[in-house]
Parts: structure tokens; sequence; C-alpha cells
């Protein structure tokens, strides 16, 4: 059968090779950090990743962009609602799909010349 390996090290499988992706129309591909679990307080309080905050944003890194995705870029930080989201699985690791209109705010290297919080 074409692509697929022999069982003495053959070349790998057609599953097994790895794909670019591309984004489609304005959608974002972005990371959660893992540490993104636990979580202190101000005043020192361990809060654990399974604890129920209402309406909490959360921030997560950008790794790709669709083409109609006008202000954020591949390594950008992102603010979203983790409601808002469609988790995905490539190769192994988490990722999460966003539209641009859900994400809130955009931490960057980058200076467009607007004004804002430093993070």
């Amino acid at each position: 059968m074409p692509g697929v390996a022999d069982r003495d090290g053959g070349p790998p499988r057609d599953s097994e090779r790895k794909q670019p992706i591309t984004m489609l129309a304005d959608r974002v591909l972005v990371q959660i950090p893992v540490a993104e679990g636990e979580r202190k307080s101000r005043a020192g309080i361990l809060i654990p990743a399974t604890a129920q905050v209402s309406k909490r944003l959360g921030w997560a890194e950008v790794v790709a962009v669709g083409p109609h995705v006008r202000t954020i870029k591949p390594g950008d930080r992102v603010l979203f609602n983790p409601e808002d989201r469609y988790e995905v699985d490539v190769q192994g690791d988490d990722y999460l799909i966003l539209r641009e209109r859900d994400i809130h705010a955009v931490a960057s290297e980058r200076i467009d010349g607007g004004t804002g919080l430093y993070l």
C-alpha cells in the first residue's frame, strides 16, 4: 500500500507527516501557556485551576493568523473570553481557534502609535 511504512522502519505513514496549517478568513490560532492553571491572589492565596471565576478573561500567545486578520500578528499575546473558543489538537499540542472580533486586547512589542497600558 503506498505511503504506509514497513515494520522495519521504512518511510513514515502519510498520517504521521507534518503538514503546514493555514488559517482562513479572520481566524486566529492561539496556544494557552501551560502555567495558566493555578494562580495566586494579591493576598497570596493559591487559587486552583478548577475554581470557577465568572467572566474571567484569559491570555494566550498567537501562533498563526488568517489572511483577513488586520491587527494581530504571530507572537502577540491576546486577551479573550474562554467561553468563545474552539479547541483543537494538532500533533499532540492543544490550541484554540478564535475569531479576530472575539479578541478584546493585544499585547505586543510593536508600537502602532496608539495609547494604552503597558503589560
